[in-house]
């Protein structure tokens, strides 16, 4: 397993969301020595150790000389009955991939509410994995930050996943630098997405509403109001935690460039600006009318808040729609007369307000190669991306088994197999934890084609209704999807203050939230000062040097 150093390991002390134990500074059974007073990797782990002079690099195409291990990380969902690290699909990976090449796989648990924390503590413990990956780039160039990614040589890439450097070189020489250094690789990422949510049909007709009513807040605000006299139940509400994109709907447009690039932040949550005030000034609203769910900030995890639903005590749910999603049959168990619709995107914007929303980055994954890993394990790890960006290998764990987990219909999509429960099961993200190191959905050639697979992947057996409705909104509302910045240098403040920032900021905005009506006012202005004062008027005077001087886009 890989080994951290003792400066790497402060640094993570200062960015990890909670308190770790302090490890020995003593680093002479590490497997990639590194010094121990300056923190400074050695070079057994340089990109040209797997090359000789003259530039060449090693061929491993039959296997190397002896076993390599290669540690991958994969999210834990808490799937109900699916083991990530032993499964079907684990151990054909290790059949297919590792014992051809010498290769032990081994799959690292990283669970997806709590990843960061996940992945510092194993650095602080040395025994991260091989690669680092998030979605978003504040904390992709905080784990660069914190000095635990190597610097990459393109060309090895290259030579040892020709196919996936033909895919991504694009995306990966326009994005992957940091301070001018080659840091990061990327999954792709289509212009698709399957994130939504889904509301209680019946309960809108119920309360003499139709689901295409909800095209404001205010409308929405009224629908829950009529849920509430009705005694149905109210609208959904999470912990806001560890990623902050709230506040969108109460925006101005057109966007302002440089105050879009000083305030949004998924790893800091902004309180301060007059969006924030208003989506605050809104839940405060709902949660004195008991609109909402009453004790929302107990739902700091998906189970916890598809129960409310699942329950029937909430009648809004958001999730990533997919066909074996099983919030709807759960649902249905309890209350077989239920029914579902997409929540319209306007349901959540004031009168008057687009329903702007956070576009993602053109691309998925952003990986880097843990700075311990040796040349070896950096090679395998590029052949593991090159064998799986191979059509069929990445088909095989998207789709499973054909005769058992599917069926190819007329347009050679893969039509899944209704309640197939064998041993070739798929998880209940069809394997994205796996394959999503290669792209973000499953893609095929003909956009015609493509898109009625979409719905086939992600619509419930029956429900390809609320797909047709999610594409449909998703495309009504692409003008209004703008991204963040990229900053090109590291955000110094943002990683010394982000965890204390996280808590704090749940603190301050449930205690906003919770306020009695008249006290609002007073309660967010306090908070604000608090808030600042902690640390995030640095991070604000940091990040405007840095737009000051251009070092975004």
């Amino acid at each position: 397993m890989k080994k951290r150093s003792t400066v790497s390991l402060l640094a993570a002390l200062l960015t990890a969301t909670t308190v770790f134990a302090g490890c020995s500074s003593d680093n002479s059974n590490t497997k990639n020595a590194a010094d121990a007073n300056t923190g400074t990797n050695t070079a057994t782990n340089a990109p040209a150790e797997t090359a000789d002079a003259k530039g060449d690099y090693t061929d491993y195409s039959k296997g190397f000389p002896e076993k390599v291990n290669l540690d991958i990380p994969v999210y834990e969902r808490a799937f109900e009955g699916w083991n990530v690290t032993d499964n079907y699909y684990t151990r054909w990976i290790q059949k297919e991939f590792g014992d051809k090449y010498n290769v032990k796989v081994n799959f690292v648990p990283i669970t997806r509410s709590s990843e960061v924390t996940d992945f510092e503590q194993l650095l602080a413990s040395h025994k991260a994995p091989d690669l680092i990956f998030h979605y978003d780039m504040p904390q992709a160039i905080a784990y660069y930050g914190e000095d635990v990614l190597q610097e990459l040589d393109y060309n090895e890439v290259e030579y040892y996943a020709p196919t996936y450097w033909k895919n991504m070189s694009e995306t990966i020489n326009q994005y992957g630098k940091v301070d001018g250094k080659n840091i990061f690789l990327f999954a792709a990422r289509p212009a698709v997405d399957n994130f939504t949510t889904l509301i209680r049909k019946d309960w809108v007709e119920k309360v003499g509403m139709k689901v295409e009513d909800l095209t404001s807040l205010e409308k929405y605000n009224e629908l829950l109001a009529k849920w509430k006299a009705a005694g149905l139940g109210t609208g959904a509400e999470t912990l806001k935690k560890n990623f902050f994109n709230f506040n969108y709907a109460f925006r101005d447009w057109p966007v302002d460039e440089k105050e879009r690039a000083l305030y949004s932040d998924l790893s800091v949550a902004d309180l301060t600006t007059p969006a924030t005030e208003k989506y605050l000034r809104n839940l405060n609203y709902q949660y004195n009318n008991g609109l909402i769910d009453k004790e929302f900030y107990l739902r700091d995890d998906d189970a916890k808040t598809k129960a409310e639903f699942v329950a029937g005590k909430t009648g809004t749910y958001a999730l990533y729609l997919a066909s074996n999603t099983d919030a709807i049959d759960a649902t249905l168990k309890n209350d077989p007369k239920a029914e579902f619709a997409i929540l319209p995107p306007g349901a959540g914007v004031p009168e008057g307000n687009k329903p702007q929303g956070r576009a993602y980055w053109p691309f998925g994954f952003i990986m880097g190669v843990n700075y311990e890993s040796s040349p070896e394990e950096r090679a395998a790890l590029y052949m593991y991306l090159e064998w799986m960006s191979q059509p069929d290998n990445l088909f095989f764990l998207q789709n499973g088994v054909e005769g058992q987990n599917y069926t190819l219909d007329a347009d050679g999509i893969a039509v899944k197999t209704a309640d197939f429960s064998g041993e070739s099961v798929l998880s209940q993200n069809n394997n994205k934890d796996y394959w999503a190191l290669v792209t973000e959905t499953i893609q095929y050639a003909d956009p015609a084609v493509n898109r009625k697979a979409n719905i086939r992947l992600w619509a419930p057996p029956g429900r390809e209704a609320l797909v047709e409705d999610l594409l449909k909104y998703y495309d009504e509302t692409a003008e209004f999807r703008t991204p963040d910045a990229l900053y090109s240098v590291v955000l110094e403040k943002v990683n010394e203050y982000k965890a204390d920032l996280n808590s704090l900021f749940q603190e301050l905005y449930i205690k906003c939230a919770l306020a009695p009506v008249d006290q609002f006012d007073a309660t967010y202005e306090a908070a604000k000062k608090t808030y600042l004062d902690a640390g995030y008027q640095e991070i604000l005077d940091e990040k405007q040097a840095a737009i000051d001087a251009g070092k975004y886009n």
